[in-house]
Formats: C-alpha cells, structure tokens, sequence
C-alpha cells in the first residue's frame, strides 16, 4: 500500500507585513504573492497551490487583517475574514516578538471563531538568538489554543520543510484539486499587474502610500520562434503630486519600475518582454465601488 494522498485548503492570516506573501513564495518556490515592506501589498485572495508526493495543499492568502479607513479597506477585511469559514486549517503568522500589540490580539478574537486547528507560525527566527524564541513562544501560547506552534524563517526558509509536513499531519485524505503543474488559479495577467504594483511600492518613497493600483491596457504575444509579449500597463494614483513622483526626473523612476517588474515578469513567462508603462491620477479611487471593481476586486467575494 502507498502512502495516503492528502488535500485541503489552508489560510495564512496575520498582521500587514508580517511575512505572509514571503513565507508563501518560499513554500512555493515561485513568485505568486506581492511582497513589500508596505501594509496593505496583498490585495486579493491569491490561490496558491503546493503539490508532492504526500498530497496537495490549496492556499488562500488573505489581505493583512487590519481596521478599516475605506471602502479598500473594508473589502480587504472582509476578504480575510471569510477565507477562515472555508478552509481546513489556519497558519497564524507572527512575529517572533515579546510585545503583542492590539492588532494580534484583535486576529485572536477573530481565530477563536474559527472551526478549523490553528497552527501558530512565529517567523523571522533569523533575527533572535534561541534563549528570545522561547520567550515569544511563552507570550503567545496562552492567549488561545493553537494545535500547534512552529517557529519559521520565511527569509531564510528554516524549517519551513517542517511546516509543511505539520500541515498534512492535519489534513484528510483526499482528492487533488488541482493540475499537479498548477501553481495559481489567478489569471496571468492579474499577477502580471501584481508584480508591476509590488516594485512601484518598493521603488516609491513613503510619499505614496498604498493608494496605487496597475490596469493592464493589453497584453499579447508576437508569433516567432522566440516569442515577445507587448504588455501595456497603467500605474493608476490619487493625486497629480504622486504622479509626478512615479514618474520621476526625465521618467527615471518610472523607467526603473520597469525595468525591474519586466525582469521578474520574463522569468514567470519564461519569454522576452516588452513592457510599456504609463500613469494616470483617478482622485479617491479607493473610495469608489466602481473603481475598485474596475482594478480586479470584486466586492461579490465578499
């Protein structure tokens, strides 16, 4: 008899910026979700999904839980807090800290909702010596009942191989849900925008908040023996100020953006590329249903 075939669905939760996006990547191994040391930099639930030999584990990333200030916001709460009713198994990243501030304790109240196990994954073990990790562990595992506790370095990738094996350990036998060569369900070109708006956010200076979205205009490739995708894009701000700063002097900025998104873009297509990008400033867009819409959010989710 072979070894049983596992499957399920599993959520990461956590503050903005604790490491999410960067902690799935490493269990991927490719560039899926957003990463930036901005809040707010995972806007969708991105479905994410792992495949071996044990089985087949479907991720939902979920936007930083965090209180609202606009109608992006409130979508994104309400993003994160309907992914737990769906899935098998919960990952709580933290912070490998002593100090639990209002924001985790505010994720607790919302977890000890969850019908699922929730496994505590306390990341950034990289950044502390041994003797500190105990005492992060000793903080956090009172305040609710965690199937188990697992310290991580997302960065690094320390024994992340030893979360993984811990997530099947809770789920059942089951069916593959997806391809075994499926990575994501998120249509091409979303990514593709995803990727252009992470290096905006790296680039740009705290000047520009997260108030940036990217449209993809087209996107189509050349026929040849080596084939050349033309991608036109819109970097999409709330002020004509900001639109002067994603620019930059004589279009450097702008260009840099470019240039770095079309690097990460080439090797996720495993193709040449020609990026075109281009700004425009639509006032409050955050604040308007439509616009949210219209930039791949879909308030129907909800």
């Amino acid at each position: 008899m072979g070894q049983e075939f596992k499957s399920g669905f599993v959520t990461l939760v956590g503050r903005p910026n604790v490491g999410k996006s960067t902690l799935m990547n490493q269990m991927i191994g490719q560039k899926i979700a957003i990463t930036s040391n901005k809040p707010q930099t995972t806007r969708n639930r991105i479905q994410t999904v792992y495949h071996d030999e044990r089985g087949q584990i479907v991720f939902l990333d979920t936007p930083g839980i965090h209180k609202a200030k606009n109608k992006l916001g409130e979508y994104m709460v309400g993003v994160a807090e309907k992914t737990f009713s769906e899935v098998d198994l919960v990952l709580w990243l933290v912070e490998a800290t002593t100090f639990i501030g209002r924001g985790e304790r505010y994720i607790a109240e919302e977890l000890k909702q969850s019908k699922a196990p929730v496994i505590l994954v306390m990341n950034k073990i990289d950044t502390i010596k041994k003797d500190e990790l105990l005492e992060c562990i000793a903080a956090y595992k009172d305040m609710m009942e965690f199937a188990e506790i697992i310290p991580v370095s997302a960065w690094t990738g320390e024994n992340v191989d030893e979360l993984i094996k811990t997530m099947f350990s809770y789920l059942e036998e089951g069916p593959a849900f997806y391809d075994e060569d499926t990575i994501t369900d998120q249509p091409v070109r979303q990514i593709v925008a995803e990727l252009i708006r992470e290096k905006a956010l790296r680039l740009l200076s705290d000047e520009i908040p997260h108030g940036i979205a990217v449209a993809i205009d087209q996107m189509k490739t050349r026929p040849g023996k080596k084939p050349i995708v033309d991608i036109d894009a819109t970097i999409i701000c709330e002020r004509e100020s900001h639109k002067g700063i994603i620019i930059g002097k004589q279009g450097a900025m702008l260009k840099k953006i470019g240039s770095n998104a079309r690097y990460e873009i080439e090797r996720m297509l495993e193709s040449k590329v020609n990026l075109k990008l281009w700004v425009k400033v639509k006032k409050d867009w955050r604040d308007s249903d439509f616009l949210i819409k219209n930039f791949g959010y879909d308030k129907k989710e909800i």
